[in-house]
This record gives structure tokens, sequence and C-alpha cells, in this order.
């Protein structure tokens, strides 16, 4: 009685996907935690339906840079979600570990602040629209580092999508 049972419950774990498990890991097939913020490689990344080529495309980026959140990785693939929460799946190897940031995508024609101290009456040294792509230099008690083409300074951390709360990059 005991091997029938040890025998259900292996096919019974058989037939779960192997995604499944990995929503659950607070550490990757890669090592890594899940989830994560990375960044597009390519100017052009197809986002699949699956974890695998055989899975159709459900849409595509165009834009190398484009910060992008990991949620759950099967073998090679990785499961991303943007800022206006689509999720999809893409192969690991058009992702790059380098910081990006989208300036309060969220808001429509808004005017952010950037700081050339990180505090909130430092002097301001320009001020970014909404969906403005930034580089992320660093991160500490609520304040990050950006750059982009005419711009250097600090902002609010919650002005981005692609850095966590409170998330600490050095």
């Amino acid at each position: 009685m005991r091997c029938l049972a040890a025998v259900l419950v292996l096919t019974c774990l058989a037939l779960v996907p192997q995604a499944a498990f990995a929503q659950t890991s607070q550490t990757g097939s890669s090592g890594l935690p899940v989830p994560r913020f990375v960044s597009l490689k390519s100017d052009r990344v197809n986002i699949r339906i699956g974890p695998t080529r055989e899975h159709a495309v459900g849409w595509t980026y165009v834009q190398a840079g484009l910060p992008v959140e990991i949620i759950q990785e099967f073998e090679n693939w990785r499961r991303i979600r943007d800022w206006e929460g689509k999720e999809g799946w893409v192969y690991h190897s058009l992702l790059s570990g380098r910081r990006t940031a989208l300036v309060t995508p969220w808001e429509a024609d808004a005017a952010t602040p950037i700081r050339a101290t990180p505090k909130s009456d430092g002097v301001v040294v320009a001020e970014l629209k909404s969906r403005v792509l930034a580089t992320v230099d660093k991160c500490d008690d609520g304040w990050c580092r950006i750059h982009g083409k005419g711009y250097d300074g600090w902002i609010d951390q919650t002005r981005l999508f692609g850095v966590y709360p409170n998330e600490t990059i050095d």
C-alpha cells in the first residue's frame, strides 16, 4: 500500500509544471533572487506567452535598456513584468544586469526634479518628464543617483520604476 501511495505522489508531482515550483522560490534557477529588476539588452526583444521558443510571441519590445522585473525563472527562461503590469517570458541572454529605471511612468506629463544632493531641499539641476529612461548608479536612504543624456543627479526613489522602495544599490 505504501508503494502505491508513493507512486501516486510521484505521478502527481510529475504532472505539476516545473514553473509552478519556481513561483514559490526566493532563489531562481540562476541562483539569483526572484523577484529582481534587470533591463533589456537588445533593441528588439520578443516576449513569449510561455518559456520555450515554440510558444507564440505575445509582443516585442523595441528599446534596449527598459527596466523589467524578473518574477519567475524556468531553466534559461525568465518571466518578466513591465511597468504596465504586462507579463511574459524572455530568454535569459536578452536581459542585462545593468540597472535602469523609468521616471514616473504611471503619471502622464509629470515633471520630476533631479537634485544636486540626495535631499528634498537640494538644488534642482533638471526636471524629467514621465517615462524618461535613466541609468541607476546607486540608491540609498530613499534617493537614487541617476544619469542620462543631459542630466546627472539625485531623484526620490519612489519616483522610479526599476528599483524597489528602500532598495540599496552600490
